[in-house]
């Protein structure tokens, strides 16, 4: 197979995008049990507490002021995103692991945010970082961060080094 490309790719990391969408969901599950809605746990005073926040919008509340429509859109793009994905792991070579790991979170972290709006029509977020009750990031969940982290990757590794051993330059 070219490029060390076998028959099913990367696929085999689907079991980590799994694991972010099981841990997603169970700690969605044991904070939406605990806490009221905006009552907050503090963990660290001044930075970082659990709260119980919900999300009819995307990332920072995007159009959660919307009228409902943006539910299904926001579904619509995660299945296509998800799809997408799916098919860039299985077509990744055997040295790709650091791209598949991300990609693989991004999967797991669009799909519990996927099955939230599917089934609640609406994000469930829990975790408040603040400053000294001066600022606050709005709230989040495990799939946002799994997201993040993902997308982070993605990103370093359009920085890394082609197959030829050149670095990208401008």
């Amino acid at each position: 197979m070219p490029n060390g490309v076998g028959r099913f790719g990367r696929l085999s990391w689907l079991w980590l995008s799994m694991l972010v969408l099981v841990i997603d969901q169970a700690s969605k599950f044991y904070f939406e049990g605990k806490l009221e809605m905006f009552q907050q746990i503090v963990v660290i005073p001044d930075l970082f507490s659990w709260t119980l926040a919900y999300n009819t919008g995307a990332a920072f509340s995007f159009l959660a002021d919307s009228s409902g429509w943006q539910r299904w859109l926001f579904a619509l793009i995660a299945i296509v995103v998800s799809a997408v994905l799916v098919v860039w792991l299985k077509r990744l070579g055997r040295n790709e692991t650091w791209l598949a790991v991300a990609l693989a979170l991004v999967l797991g972290g669009a799909l519990g945010n996927l099955y939230d709006r599917i089934a609640y029509g609406h994000v469930i977020d829990f975790i408040l970082v603040h400053w000294q009750n001066q600022w606050h990031f709005p709230a989040f969940n495990f799939a946002d961060s799994a997201i993040t982290v993902g997308a982070v990757m993605l990103a370093l590794d359009m920085f890394k080094t082609k197959k030829t051993g050149e670095t990208v330059h401008d």
